[in-house]
């Protein structure tokens, strides 16, 4: 049990060094309705065939799928029974100002992914932006306690790289799609950009710097925690009134990637 525990707890970390704040693809909403037909009340009837139908709207190569499946149904029991009443806790004591504020610090540490990847990519204006960002946002906003880059037009709406977008602008697909023990959705490219994402995240070099690397627990487990909120919202919107669960985030995280790669 103990072994069990440690493996959740290394997964969960893990979830928090890659960077937890790429966006849906850890569990997305997903715009659109399902269906046309209305009833006699005026509500939309949803089909079998428009959900499947729309599902195979954004495809991606799934040849893993029992696999994947029995491990999506893994990861919907730990959300669902350990990390969701986890996550509710951690919004009845935390105060909604004091998590954004975690959140802030936390996003802005992750400046190097970002600017890294942005540079990979050849935006070297967007890497421009970034260092304005973590430069006003670390000064003016007290080591990213306040996002004070809002109040800037130029770097309020600034999109986020990652590893594995520069691999997808690179011109390297997916491979085949792969559902990751508590991380969620991923693809083969994506799981390598991940590893990019965690060596390029300082929460890594905390524990590096000082030769104690379980230093970076409690920083990583802070990191997740405060991110946990968001993406149940998100894997809520994306699964909640779907008639079957794993097509319907496995839609969601190809329509996302797709529309990251154009930014």
């Amino acid at each position: 049990m103990k072994k069990i525990l440690f493996l959740l707890l290394a997964g969960t970390l893990f979830t928090g060094c890659a960077s937890t704040r790429r966006g849906p693809e850890s569990g997305a909403a997903v715009g659109g309705t399902k269906g046309s037909a209305t009833a006699a009340d005026g509500k939309a009837i949803v089909s079998k065939d428009d959900d499947l139908n729309e599902y195979a709207a954004s495809t991606i190569a799934d040849p893993l799928e029992p696999v994947n499946r029995a491990t999506f149904w893994f990861n919907h029991q730990l959300y669902t029974f350990l990390l969701r009443p986890v996550s509710k806790t951690y919004e009845t004591i935390i105060p909604k100002p004091l998590r954004k504020g975690i959140y802030n610090v936390f996003d802005n540490a992750e400046f190097p992914v970002r600017f890294v990847n942005d540079l990979l990519q050849g935006k070297v204006d967007r890497a421009g932006q970034e260092t304005g960002k973590f430069a006003v946002n670390s000064v003016l906003g007290v080591g990213g306690l306040f996002k004070q880059s809002d109040k800037f037009p130029a770097l309020a709406h600034v999109p986020k790289g990652s590893t594995g977008q520069t691999f997808a602008k690179w011109g390297i697909d997916h491979g085949c799609y792969i559902v990751l023990p508590v991380i969620g959705p991923s693809s083969v490219r994506d799981t390598v950009g991940l590893a990019g994402d965690y060596v390029l995240n300082p929460i890594l070099w905390i524990g590096m710097a000082w030769g104690i690397p379980a230093w970076t627990i409690p920083v990583s487990a802070a990191d997740t925690l405060c991110v946990l909120p968001e993406k149940f919202e998100q894997y809520d919107a994306a699964t909640k009134t779907s008639l079957d669960r794993y097509l319907s985030l496995r839609s969601s995280y190809a329509q996302y990637r797709k529309e990251a790669a154009k930014k």
